[in-house]
């Protein structure tokens, strides 16, 4: 019984995982129509520790799957970071005014 539930929540972190490398795949493709290589390096960092992750799934490696979850909070906080920054949402904008980012100079 324990097995099962194992091999289920393999199943389940297995399918995240490759959900998430296909819609950063997708990310990849959009952004090399751009300018910006910062997203593109970034987006390619991602897509190898999702590989990991998917590998330290399927070997049921702790230390893949715990390094996926922990890079899945930092990545998911930075696109919260952006969108917000992007609908201008509370004090961001001004912020990085302060930072010598000019409003005509956002990405």
């Amino acid at each position: 019984m324990l097995g099962l539930r194992q091999s289920a929540a393999a199943r389940a972190l297995s399918f995240v995982c490759q959900e998430n490398a296909v819609s950063v795949l997708e990310r990849q493709v959009i952004d090399f129509l751009g300018y910006q290589w910062a997203p593109i390096l970034t987006n390619f960092l991602h897509i190898i520790i999702v590989i990991l992750g998917l590998f330290g799934t399927i070997q049921f490696r702790p230390r893949y799957v715990t390094g996926y979850a922990a890079w899945l909070v930092v990545w998911m906080t930075w696109n919260v970071f952006i969108i917000c920054f992007y609908l201008e949402v509370g004090d961001l904008s001004r912020a990085l005014i302060g930072f010598g980012l000019d409003k005509a100079e956002k990405f």
